[in-house]
């Protein structure tokens, strides 16, 4: 049977890999298969309303969005026969995901997509499993299927939180730290609780326990809200005991994001720190007929440079979906400033932020006198202590809401020629950060982590308040520049503030009150 490779699906090794040897053939894998939907020409159609900025919050109801822009049952046919030819087993196949997962041993999917799976090792990342050249898949099912993941094992993302380091005192200076009824009050978010939304964070590894949790919003004197945990390819709400690791990501998102919005359901969905696994989470939270998120908080990613073509557009696709169906996706842009932490001695940033259908998230450090906030200046706290990730895409061209902006680079203005990084910023310095407690243990944290679910929290407040969703809330924010704190001081590293928009921390962080005003829905 003739074959062909899947578009994007050959470059997928960092640089600084090496191959180490071959993988056990009989080990046993699970792979996803995407396939494309139903009707691409009218999705594109109303795609081109949303990126405008002319399109309602949300264009289509769930129940038409699955109808309309789900797989065909004759494209998941082609995949569930293929799979058998080969003695795969179909775990799941969801036509409204467009995905089919397939179970088998190692040696089994290399003769399906003609592939060579060996294991591979990089200084960063550690030991995974990856293929060798392109998946390749028949011509007859060529044209239906849009990525194949799960091959490569290589962890895709790592979460943007720092604990505050031990601090030394400059001219008797203390540092401070905010709780997140503290920071809403500062950013004068709306009154409410969020009541009637579900937020909805994406988790790959760690966990919560109840018991951090009842004892933290205890302590606040805020509601405790309905947290759920829902398990996405096998992975779970699994906390490790240590607070250093992705536990203490996992427990910040839900007590910000908790403590802002009390009347919110905050579904939690665990996924594997993979492509396949960050794909199938934000897929699965976007078809939760049951949990219905109306924002999805993101607080994990990796340089674009780290992703395949393959995955980064499996990813980008979802995301599309989120827009069309009016769920609003916030996702922290990083903590290693202009670098991304890459270190090749240029600029990265950090995807999903850099997608355009997701409002990154920067970084600030704040200091507050009295009931207001005295400054508030970029982020960045040198290379030990974080900055906030920010720059401009090398993936993604430059949205029709981002026209005419520039970059501040060196004391240049350079006209912004691809999609820039972030889009919004809220306090995120460890210096000036976030109370929280982790593993029975009370302590200050910061990174970018922290700004995802404090806008998500915000957004739950105001859809709560206007009984409907703000959607693809970009091209709004763009145009309502006074419902900003502009961020004039600092950098990232390469990036510098300046007036209005900036790569560094974006349109500035939040006035509440006035984002609220900006994303009221049209009378009709």
């Amino acid at each position: 049977m003739a074959k062909q490779p899947v578009s994007g699906s050959d470059k997928i090794h960092p640089e600084g890999t090496t191959c180490i040897g071959a993988c056990d053939p009989g080990e046993q894998i699970e792979v996803v298969v995407m396939l494309r939907r139903k009707d691409e020409a009218g999705f594109k159609q109303m795609m081109a309303k949303i990126d405008a900025g002319n399109a309602p919050a949300q264009s289509v109801s769930r129940e038409e969005f699955d109808q309309r822009f789900g797989a065909s049952d004759a494209d998941v046919q082609k995949v569930e026969a293929f799979a058998k030819q080969y003695g795969l087993t179909v775990v799941r196949a969801n036509a409204e995901m467009r995905s089919v997962v397939l179970k088998g041993s190692i040696e089994a999917f290399q003769k399906a997509f003609d592939v060579k799976l060996e294991r591979f090792q990089h200084h960063n990342i550690g030991e995974y499993r990856g293929p060798t050249g392109p998946v390749n898949v028949p011509d007859d099912m060529h044209d239906a299927i849009t990525a194949v993941l799960g091959l490569d094992s290589k962890p895709q993302a790592r979460p943007h939180f720092r604990f505050r380091p031990p601090f030394k005192p400059a001219r008797g200076a203390a540092p401070a730290s905010f709780t997140p009824v503290d920071l809403a009050r500062l950013y004068d978010f709306p009154d409410g609780d969020g009541a009637g939304q579900c937020i909805a964070i994406i988790e790959l590894g760690g966990g919560y326990r109840d018991t951090d949790l009842s004892a933290y919003f205890k302590k606040l004197g805020v509601k405790a809200p309905k947290v759920v945990a829902v398990g996405v390819d096998n992975a779970k709400n699994a906390p490790t005991g240590n607070p250093n690791g992705p536990d203490g990501e996992v427990t910040l998102d839900i007590e910000i994001a908790g403590a802002i919005a009390p009347g919110a359901r905050i579904a939690v969905y665990f996924a594997p720190n993979s492509d396949a696994g960050f794909v199938d989470a934000v897929n699965r939270a976007l078809h939760d007929a049951t949990n219905k998120p109306s924002v999805i908080s993101i607080s994990w990613g990796g340089p674009e440079s780290m992703w395949s073509p393959q995955s980064v557009g499996a990813l980008n696709d979802v995301l599309q979906s989120a827009a069309a169906l009016g769920v609003t996706v916030c996702a922290a842009s990083g903590d290693s400033g202009s670098s991304d932490g890459v270190g090749d001695g240029t600029d990265h940033v950090d995807f999903p932020a850099s997608s355009p259908y997701v409002l990154g998230c920067g970084g600030t450090s704040l200091s507050a006198s009295g009931t207001g906030i005295a400054q508030e200046v970029v982020w960045n706290d040198g290379e030990q202590g974080g900055a906030g990730g920010g720059g401009v895409s090398g993936t993604f061209a430059l949205p029709v809401w981002q026209k005419g902006l520039s970059i501040t680079r060196n004391g240049k203005h350079v006209a912004l020629a691809k999609r820039g990084v972030p889009d919004v910023a809220g306090d995120a310095s460890p210096q000036t950060g976030y109370e929280v407690l982790i593993d029975g243990e009370d302590t200050v944290v910061g990174g970018t982590s922290a700004v995802a679910p404090l806008w998500a929290a915000l957004i739950a407040r105001i859809n709560a308040l206007n009984n409907a969703p703000s959607g693809f809330v970009n091209p709004k924010l763009y145009k309502a520049k006074a419902a900003f704190r502009d961020i004039t001081q600092g950098n990232n590293g390469t990036f510098f503030a300046a007036a209005g928009w900036d790569a560094c921390t974006g349109m500035g962080s939040p006035d509440g009150a006035k984002i609220a005003a900006a994303l009221k829905p049209a009378k009709s």
